[in-house]
């Protein structure tokens, strides 16, 4: 008789904040090729060549500054979700990452130890991309060919449009919100512009004007059309104007063309067009992570201030709120039941 079982899949962190548990980490993350999609003797030219001979100390202070007593915020937030959705359900509920440790494949033997046969997996990204949700997909189904061949695995689509999971990022925000502020920035992570058309099967993506379109064939593999929806969706709930709000993206890396406005620029610049007193929020997140506690939270505050802002404020992701894990609950409810319906 089958047993089913749930894999929450996040990032992933490194280990430690030592230099070399670092390198380790980007080594990892850096060499996909769903994250840089050169030839696998340019990527290694690039990542092993020059990243990793001058990234690694850089990345470990920023780590140090967010690094909890506990371990990575990312790892402890994720363990946290784990052990909320776990008291919510009566089967075995583990934890992955894509990179580094707890692996995905851990997390699939975990749970087959305890007799699961059929495994939802949740990728916890609320847009579609291919360096987070598709890798993702690609490497269970790597580890479950490989070594878990009579494993079934139902994976949890990207739930950007999901009424549930925008009401309560709604929530969560306007909660957070102050009282006063001239304007709401949308902080998502970037990726390069080419990614786009990559993961679009369809070949009907126009980055100059699909996104806007009510609808289009690419928009379930677009990610830049899911994060402008996933921000009006979310501000019309909150009732603030479109003039009041700001789509960037961050976190670029080398000289590609990436997606734009780029979030350390606007920052630097948006003073001068009358905002003082900003709030910042990432919904690309669902976990705190160094993207978001030490690049906008501290950096981004900087750049703002040194800008000519005067009041930063950044919201905290979702992380363990209890709204959020039954968002969770739900979406993996839907996906175990198409176990038995099968």
């Amino acid at each position: 008789m089958s047993k089913k079982g749930i894999l929450l899949v996040n990032l992933g962190s490194p280990k430690s904040t030592e230099v070399k548990d670092v390198k380790e980490y980007l080594d990892e993350f850096l060499m996909d090729e769903k994250v840089i999609d050169y030839r696998w003797f340019f990527r290694a030219l690039l990542v092993q060549g020059i990243i990793l001979n001058t990234r690694p100390p850089k990345s470990a202070e920023a780590y140090k500054t967010v690094w909890t007593p506990e371990g990575s915020p990312l790892i402890v937030i994720t363990k946290n979700i784990q052990k909320k959705l776990q008291n919510l359900v009566d089967i075995p509920v583990e934890i992955g990452m894509r990179y580094a440790e707890p692996s995905i494949e851990s997390g699939i033997k975990k749970l087959v130890d305890q007799g699961v046969t059929e495994i939802v997996l949740f990728p916890l990204y609320p847009q579609y991309a291919m360096s987070t949700t598709e890798t993702v997909i690609d490497k269970a189904e790597e580890v479950r060919k490989k070594k878990f061949k009579d494993i079934k695995i139902n994976y949890v689509q990207p739930f950007y449009n999901r009424e549930i999971y925008l009401d309560c990022l709604a929530e969560s925000i306007k909660e957070k919100l102050p009282e006063n502020y001239d304007a709401l920035q949308f902080s998502y992570h970037g990726v390069p512009e080419r990614h786009i058309y990559k993961t679009d099967p369809t070949k009907t993506c126009n980055l100059n004007d699909c996104c806007s379109r009510e609808s289009n064939p690419s928009h379930q593999f677009c990610y830049r059309h899911q994060c402008f929806k996933t921000t009006e969706s979310v501000i019309e709930r909150l009732n603030i104007s479109k003039d009041k709000t700001i789509v960037s993206f961050q976190s670029r890396l080398g000289n590609d063309k990436w997606m734009e406005p780029y979030t350390d620029e606007t920052l630097m610049n948006i003073s001068k067009k009358g905002v003082k007193n900003l709030v910042v929020v990432c919904p690309a997140f669902v976990s705190d992570c160094l993207e978001t506690l030490e690049e906008i939270s501290v950096e981004g505050k900087e750049q703002f201030l040194h800008g000519g802002g005067e009041n930063f404020h950044y919201i905290p992701c979702l992380n363990d709120e209890d709204r959020w894990i039954d968002v969770v609950k739900t979406l993996c409810e839907e996906k175990l039941a198409e176990f038995y319906l099968a």
